[in-house]
């Protein structure tokens, strides 16, 4: 007889048995089910109907709208001095700009997070880019007044940094959770660009024109271009809204994308039925979608992520998340300091200082996908599990923080040894490749954990992806300030060598911790979460 999709052979188990893995009793070892009579296979039902093809377009937007807040954080960076000179200020005035935007980077998902959940991930796409633009508007124009400055960098970091969690909330629309990391990979590798692009830009300006305007109006052009591409071409896929896909041809307004309104709007006009006829039923239509938006337009308590923060499983997954984008901030921040006071760098050459951590990043963007999916099918296998590729598995029942939690020990080791080698190799004055190659490899590794934990996130609530990336938003906001923060107090009592010593030990220490909680005691402890 066939085997139900998404459970275990049935030689060995029927779906009904429990899958006695050892996770849920505290440890690491697998068990197989010992033999149960069979159970009748029934069709899958298809997670999703979106197409490969959409997919692929719906991959192409959500990273083109993610690289907005890395570019928009990382290309300012450069043009520090020249905005305190501009507008007559402080260097620690110029720095409450870079606090200002960290600090809405962790409220906008918080806000728009939850909000696309229930509203929908279009609509919510839309109204961000749009403040995106306006507030990359007002910076290009205004040239006087510091206290608008620190206004409108709010509004662009409001309408920047959305798109994360709005992303991975697509991604769990349309994927099952053994294919996520197929989407999220390309999705990582385009989140990482900006980061990568932006210190290059930011730097060539500041050493060119020695003017800072024009770098806004090129974010307002990348602006437009997303808005109205977004406009154009993106689907609503909001579970929420549309189901697996099937009800989007009942979706009309904003919530449908205006190519399809177009065509729609064309074969309604060549219809036999009576103008009056398709008038009224356009009508009718526009009433119903107008209803069911206003009372889907709900903004949720943007402090009900944090508790997702304080549940012991999505604890340990966060710290992994946040301690290392944390050590990427610092490293960040670190960069120009160390190569303008060791290798006497002008600001174009830092800004270019940045791209082998940027390659590192896109690369191992693009790697950690198949690994995910990789560590999904082994740990599938070890168990005897049937993964099924069509509706999805039922994750109640599969150790999804075993799959993706796999091998992380090892890199760990590795991620810590660059770190603590990258240290002394600065405070040592190597040579300039060797320092290179060293963030090379942070930048890899780093994405690799960061991506992993999020996805995992995602995975254990199903039923709000967008507002558990925005917990793991804010969690990573906090820790990366507080990182910045202590940054320059310990280097200057510590020094390169040692700072980067404790960074990496920090991080790898306590990483290490976390993963092996999460390996033998997360299934456990997401079962007594959702039994609650």
């Amino acid at each position: 007889m066939a085997d139900a999709p998404g459970q275990p052979p049935s030689q060995e188990a029927s779906p009904n048995s429990d899958l006695k893995i050892e996770q849920v009793q505290g440890s690491a070892i697998e068990h197989i089910p010992d033999p149960t009579p069979s159970q009748p296979s029934t069709p899958s039902i298809p997670y999703t109907t979106f197409t490969r093809n959409e997919k692929r377009l719906l991959t192409l937007h959500m990273g083109l709208t993610a690289i907005t807040s890395p570019l928009t954080a990382t290309i300012y960076f450069p043009l520090l001095p020249l905005l305190r000179n501009h507008f007559h200020t402080s260097a620690q005035s110029i720095n409450i700009t870079l606090t200002i935007y960290i600090i809405f980077q962790a409220i906008s998902p918080a806000i728009f997070g939850p909000l696309s959940d229930s509203l929908g991930r279009r609509p919510v796409y839309l109204l961000t880019l749009s403040l995106y633009v306006i507030g990359n508007i007002g910076l290009a124009v205004n040239k006087h007044s510091y206290s608008i400055l620190i206004v409108l960098r709010a509004v662009q970091s409001l309408g920047a940094s959305a798109a994360f969690a709005v992303s991975y909330g697509v991604v769990a629309d349309v994927c099952v959770p053994s294919e996520r990391g197929r989407m999220l990979g390309p999705v990582s590798m385009a989140l990482n660009l900006g980061a990568c692009v932006g210190p290059v830009v930011g730097g060539w300006v500041a050493y060119t024109s020695r003017s800072y305007e024009w770098v806004f109006w090129v974010l307002v052009i990348i602006g437009a271009a997303l808005l109205l591409s977004v406009g154009a071409l993106l689907p609503e896929t909001a579970r929420t809204v549309v189901g697996d896909g099937s009800r989007r041809k009942r979706q009309s307004g904003w919530e449908e994308s205006w190519y399809n309104m177009c065509k729609h709007w064309l074969r309604r006009h060549k219809a036999n039925a009576s103008k009056g006829e398709n008038e009224k039923q356009l009508e009718n239509e526009g009433e119903n979608v107008n209803r069911s938006i206003l009372q889907r337009f709900r903004i949720a308590n943007p402090w009900a992520c944090l508790r997702i923060i304080f549940h012991l499983d999505t604890f340990l997954v966060l710290w992994m998340h946040g301690s290392f984008y944390t050590v990427d901030y610092s490293l960040v921040a670190a960069v120009p300091d160390i190569y303008k006071s060791i290798y006497h760098f002008n600001e174009l050459q830092i800004g270019l200082a940045y791209l082998p951590r940027g390659a590192g990043i896109i690369i191992g963007g693009y790697c950690v996908g198949k690994v995910m999916d990789h560590n999904y099918k082994v740990t599938a296998k070890k168990i005897g599990w049937t993964v099924n590729k069509v509706s999805g598995d039922d994750l109640n029942k599969f150790p999804i923080e075993r799959a993706r939690s796999r091998g992380s020990l090892w890199l760990l080791i590795i991620s810590t040894a660059t770190l603590v080698g990258y240290g002394w190799a600065v405070s040592k004055h190597v040579e300039v490749p060797v320092a290179l190659v060293l963030q090379f490899i942070q930048g890899f590794w780093g994405t690799y954990f960061y991506t992993t934990y999020n996805t995992l996130l995602v995975d254990v609530f199903p039923e709000s992806p967008s507002t558990a990336a925005a917990a793991a938003s804010i969690t990573r906001c906090a820790m990366a300030a507080a990182g910045v923060a202590v940054l320059q107090p310990l280097l200057d009592v510590a020094g390169r060598g040692w700072y980067f010593t404790l960074l990496g030990l920090w991080s790898g220490g306590f990483g290490a911790v976390a993963v092996w909680f999460i390996k033998s005691k997360g299934m456990q402890y997401r079962t007594k979460r959702m039994k609650k």
